[in-house]
């Protein structure tokens, strides 16, 4: 699998993400200026409330910039077939009947992307997960959340 493309299609997905809270955030922004929002009474919170939620897309919309410079700065690494997992790596983890694709990322844990077919989560190195395989190598055993166990079956 060509981590170069899901490097892509991660950068892809918070680029789409970044745009919505901006344009989220402008928006309520305006709201919250916005003459029709001036409060009519002690109990008309309409505007203070919509500066809470542009305020809040903003800071939304920049920790997905953020992420978008971290991810950008992964670019190009490789990993021999025996190193140890860390940031950037894929990896596959081997359960009995199936496998799971994770790409241990900066951040954005939970983000997942289809590409060719696969689906790859993104994985941080501070989840218990990510805590478990940073370090590890192919090979190893690892125990998920739910208690069921795989092994590591490649990193790239």
């Amino acid at each position: 699998m060509n981590k170069t493309e899901i490097l892509q299609e991660i950068i892809a997905r918070l680029t789409a993400g970044a745009e919505l809270y901006q344009r989220a955030a402008r928006a309520a922004q305006f709201e919250a200026t916005d003459e029709q929002s001036k409060a009519e009474n002690k109990y008309d919170t309409r505007g203070l409330e919509a500066s809470y939620l542009a305020r809040g897309q903003s800071r939304q919309a920049a920790e997905t910039e953020q992420a978008l410079q971290d991810f950008r700065a992964l670019a190009g690494r490789t990993f021999a077939p025996d190193s140890a997992i860390e940031l950037g790596a894929l990896v596959e983890l081997k359960g009995r009947r199936d496998r799971m694709l994770l790409y241990v990322g900066p951040s954005m844990g939970g983000t997942e992307v289809l590409v060719d077919g696969e689906e790859i989560t993104v994985i941080t190195p501070h989840s218990p997960l990510g805590q478990q395989l940073v370090g590890t190598k192919t090979g190893a055993k690892i125990k998920l959340p739910s208690g069921e166990e795989r092994r590591v079956g490649s990193v790239q």
